[in-house]
């Protein structure tokens, strides 16, 4: 069945007309006419039917129809640029691997580690994104997630990484004394989707008369860890995440307790995924790394 199509190249002069809010500077952006522009253009309305642009001042303004068809222009447009830069890696021979991961973990655990994967099969170009858990794995273009549960996802394979074990840390010397009681008069710092954390480290230790619940609360361990080095609070953090700014002495363990977590980090992909050669070396990569003491991986 033939699709109902303008041509690409009138919908990216429209893009580029809508972006500068000027057929001028879309023809310079373009090394384009004037003229050329406002043809294009001009073509794409009689297309569709519709007007797209309408003229205030010296200025093109999008019409309503032209903002609903921009939004969705621009991320079609972005989704074939991915594309075809993917497909170019294949040129040599190469593969493309998709890789979605939590954003602290990411960064605290995976990318340190990531050029010995690149080290070992430099076919295989690695494409990591940032998600918060949930997102729909089956839609995006997703190869293979990270993410931290507690059961393995049920929509497909999941392979167990690493447990956790999570400390209170602050900026040395931010604790005067270090006691349960001292936490009552000090901000605490939360993972936002972890409201519940402090109360639970807490109640293990049996403390009394802290509000678990007082502090800001924040979006990603990273955050956390940034608060707590600058002095705002007493973050409850996974250890792992904080090896080097406690050894470098940026922070500070006032707390020899950990408390384990009952979740931990998964691997996951869909089923359709398994057969992938670049997610097989993967997987078979990231579980080497998350063996205790393999590959200096044993920090939880």
């Amino acid at each position: 069945m033939r699709r109902v199509l303008p041509s690409l190249p009138a919908l990216t002069v429209f893009e580029a007309s809508a972006r500068h809010g000027s057929f001028t500077r879309a023809a310079e952006e373009l090394n384009l006419s004037q003229s050329a522009v406002s043809k294009r253009v001009a073509s794409l309305e009689d297309f569709l039917g519709t007007p797209l642009f309408e003229r205030v001042r010296q200025r093109i303004v999008l019409t309503e129809a032209g903002q609903h068809y921009l939004a969705r222009i621009r991320e079609a447009l972005e989704i074939m640029e991915e594309a075809t830069m993917e497909t170019l890696a294949f040129r040599s021979g190469g593969s493309i691997l998709n890789i979605a991961t939590l954003p602290s973990f990411g960064n605290r655990w995976l990318l340190p580690r990531i050029g010995r994967f690149t080290e070992a099969y430099p076919q295989v170009a690695l494409n990591v994104m940032a998600r918060q858990w949930p997102f729909d794995l089956t839609q995006e273009n997703i190869d293979a997630a990270i993410l931290y549960a507690a059961s393995p996802w049920p929509g497909g394979p999941s392979e167990r990484l690493l447990s956790e074990e999570v400390i209170p840390v602050c900026a040395p010397g931010f604790l005067a004394m270090p006691t349960l009681e001292a936490l009552s008069a000090v901000p605490l710092l939360h993972h936002r989707a972890r409201p519940r954390a402090w109360q639970h480290w807490l109640e293990a230790g049996g403390a009394s008369g802290v509000n678990a619940y007082r502090g800001s609360r924040f979006e990603q361990f990273d955050m956390i860890i940034r608060a707590a080095i600058a002095g705002a609070g007493v973050g409850l953090v996974p250890r792992f995440m904080v090896a080097e700014e406690l050894a470098a002495g940026l922070l500070e363990a006032p707390f020899p307790r950990g408390m384990k977590s009952a979740e931990s980090y998964y691997l996951v992909y869909p089923e359709r995924k398994r057969s992938l050669p670049a997610l097989q070396l993967f997987r078979a990569w990231i579980l080497e790394e998350a063996q205790p003491g393999g590959a200096e991986a044993g920090h939880s």
